[in-house]
């Protein structure tokens, strides 16, 4: 049973407002406060200053919004999204052709799914404000927080006629059950919430710094065609690999594609000493890539889109006692190299209200508080259950944020490797053939399952070592050795059959 508690969600993005549907579902009364204007206006610039990112959407969020309760919202969301059933590696011959080729993300057809931020945003803050209980304050700052008295002070923008006399905004204090802080890397909530229990708190910036691109539509595509519109395949998530870096494409509804170009950061100091040079360096390490968006263009981006920093955030525990806790970015920043923060934002949300309701229930029948003292009884509860999110959680957490790292490395250069190729073939081919030993790759565990991370990584890691014992143990075996030696003695009868399985395993 549900007492009526009163929710502050600090951060309006998509987790926070998936946040702040899951307690008004509840009963709960829910407060939102976000430090920008209202997020489906266009004119609203995102916290990192650039115009469009562009999300991918896979089944942990999927699963998360499924179980909101509410009765519209994941076909409203599912309606602006393009599958990306895979990479679509481009790549250079030897004789400077371009060509390009797909690999699948998952052997049995499923997809991963491209979506604006500012749709998915939308969609979830249209789906609260019509509640009754849900109350939206858009431009109001985090400035203090008291997690043992429940009480939260915002400065409000933009209203400077209730300030002082030298027109500072004013201040607000706001009492609240519980404070949900999902407001990104740079949290206010977690910043305060610091102050009252030991975080462990770690951050590393990578090497690496991104800018943004786009690939505009096809202005001569026919009107009755709308896949016409767009310039290169819109159901593949484009990877220009550059070993230490890379350049990437996901596409958009209207035809577009949002680039990104992942750089070490002394590259990115070479071309903004040299912007002219941008043209050429694009040709030589991404084919193909200026015949889609001009020189100028390139040059154009380069210059006014920023070049920002890659962050990942781990910290320990999540929560303090029961009246604060944090989600999304907040909790687990992570590189962007798995398309898993949203996804895993809105996870943790899907966890930490069914610990909620666990406790809400099994705490009720056996508290004697629950009749005498409700809001006691529901602090004790909270409490109880935000101890057991951040020690479910939080290792979960901390393996993605790695797992995210470790597919950067895949991505710019693993894709190449016959290694990978081989490891990935091999996985596939057992999780069709043999169902039963309940193989799969370690992409489709995290981007097509719900299983926990800490899972996905000791599952993939056994696969791995019992892949490369069999390797070893086929090599010492009499057979192989006796093939072996039998190959070397007579290796100029089969060169067209050796070259042939070379081109197989560099195929991507």
């Amino acid at each position: 049973m549900h007492h009526k508690q009163k929710i502050v969600v600090v951060g309006a993005g998509p987790v926070g407002s998936l946040a702040a549907l899951y307690a008004a579902q509840r009963g709960h009364d829910v407060e939102i406060y976000e430090l920008r204007p209202d997020l489906r206006y266009p004119s609203t610039v995102p916290l990192n200053f650039t115009k469009s990112i562009n999300l991918a959407l896979s089944e942990r969020g999927i699963n998360a919004i499924r179980n909101a309760g509410h009765p519209t919202l994941l076909d409203s969301v599912l309606r602006a999204t393009i599958p990306m059933r895979g990479r679509m590696i481009h790549l250079r011959r030897s004789d400077g052709s371009f060509y390009q080729e797909a690999q699948n993300y998952d052997v049995h057809g499923r997809a991963i799914l491209a979506m604006d931020r500012a749709g998915i945003n939308k969609d979830l803050l249209d789906a609260i404000e019509g509640m009754p209980n849900v109350k939206i304050f858009f431009n109001h700052r985090l400035t203090g927080a008291d997690f043992r008295k429940c009480q939260a002070w915002f400065e409000v923008k933009n209203e400077t006629q209730d300030g002082d006399a030298e027109g500072r905004p004013r201040e607000i204090q706001v009492d609240f059950d519980l404070m949900i802080g999902a407001d990104g890397a740079h949290s206010a909530v977690r910043y305060h919430m610091m102050k009252f229990t030991r975080m462990n708190y770690s951050q590393h910036y990578i090497d690496t710094l991104w800018c943004e691109f786009q690939i505009p539509p096809r202005e001569d595509a026919p009107a009755d065609d709308p896949m016409a519109k767009f310039a290169i395949s819109p159901n593949h998530l484009h990877i220009w690999p550059g070993k230490e870096f890379m350049f990437i494409a996901i596409p958009s509804d209207d035809g577009s594609f949002t680039c990104t170009l992942f750089l070490p950061s002394a590259s990115y100091a070479r071309l903004e000493n040299d912007t002219a040079s941008i043209p050429s360096f694009f040709d030589e390490h991404f084919p193909g890539v200026t015949e889609l968006i001009t020189p100028e263009a390139l040059i154009q981006s380069f210059e006014a889109n920023p070049h920002l920093p890659l962050i990942s955030i781990k910290c320990q525990p999540h929560h303090f006692a029961g009246s604060g806790v944090i989600v999304g970015d907040a909790a687990s920043a992570m590189v962007p190299f798995y398309g898993q923060g949203m996804n895993t934002g809105m996870e943790s949300v899907r966890v930490l209200f069914s610990m909620l309701d666990k406790y809400a229930a099994s705490v009720a029948d056996n508290n004697p508080l629950e009749i005498s003292d409700p809001a006691a009884a529901s602090a004790h509860q909270r409490a109880l259950a935000l101890a057991e999110f951040s020690t479910y959680r939080v290792p979960d957490a901390h393996a993605i944020i790695d797992l995210a790292l470790q597919n950067y490395l895949e991505m710019r250069s693993s894709v190449l490797s016959p290694a990978y190729r081989l490891r990935k073939f091999l996985e596939e081919t057992i999780s069709v053939y043999l169902p039963g030993l309940g193989w799969r790759t370690k992409y489709s565990r995290v981007s097509f399952g719900n299983e926990r991370f800490t899972d996905v990584m000791r599952k993939s890691d056994h696969q791995g070592k019992i892949l490369w014992r069999t390797f070893v143990a086929a090599l010492c075996s009499p057979v192989v050795i006796a093939g072996m030696v039998h190959w070397a003695r007579h290796a100029e009868r089969f060169p067209r059959i050796w070259n042939g399985v070379l081109r197989l395993l560099r195929r991507p």
